[in-house]
């Protein structure tokens, strides 16, 4: 099978409401075109000058995803295209953003990443917080970033047990927070080896690599 086959098999098993994320990371140029080439427009990568990088090569109507761990440092080299950064853990990244996005005249989407899971590499806002940094008279000066829903990360494990427990949680709270935040649309959960039990538990999001492309 070939890159546009798997796409479109992963396409048949998500439903329509279901946004797919093909993550792109260390793929090169000419494996993103034949996904483009196949109708997909909405690519994530995880470093900023690998995005860039193909930004710079690849059609101008792609949709651009950071989906990595951003360092404030960078967002200037990205803000003038970047369509949706999914991993926002502080208010300081959302400060810069709202910087750099002025200076393009833009609003760029975020997603706020939760803490999911129990491994302590992971990112995130923690759970108490998150209703804190949403209600933040500091968020209400920031007019050129629009929080559109919340983004998180399940253990890297074989207890689908643990995993469906780490989403339905995030689930849960993402519906409890878009009754007050009506701009929360989008909860971005699952990746290439759990996003079924992530769209069973709520996803409106995933992010495929190398379901599509094949590992790296």
């Amino acid at each position: 099978m070939n890159i546009a086959s798997y796409l479109n098999h992963i396409k048949e098993q998500i439903p329509e409401q279901v946004t797919l994320v093909a993550v792109t990371k260390t793929k090169p140029v000419r494996d993103i075109l034949e996904a483009y080439n196949a109708g997909h427009l909405i690519f994530g990568e995880n470093k900023v000058q690998e995005m860039v990088d193909k930004y710079n090569e690849l059609p101008k109507d792609i949709q651009w995803h950071m989906i990595g761990h951003l360092q404030r440092n960078k967002v200037k080299y990205m803000a003038h295209f970047v369509d949706l950064i999914h991993g926002v853990d502080s208010l300081k990244t959302l400060k810069e953003i709202d910087k750099q996005a002025k200076k393009h005249k833009r609003v760029i989407k975020c997603l706020l990443q939760i803490k999911i899971a129990k491994e302590d590499s992971k990112f995130g806002f923690a759970f108490k917080d998150v209703e804190k940094m949403l209600s933040s008279p500091e968020l209400k000066t920031l007019e050129n970033i629009n929080i559109v829903g919340l983004m998180g990360m399940a253990s890297l494990t074989d207890d689908i047990e643990l995993v469906e427990t780490e989403f339905y949680s995030l689930y849960s709270l993402f519906k409890e927070l878009k009754v007050i935040y009506k701009n929360l649309k989008v909860l971005s959960m699952g990746m290439s080896g759990d996003y079924p039990i992530a769209i069973e538990n709520g996803s409106t999001m995933v992010r495929i690599g190398s379901a599509i492309f094949g590992s790296r």
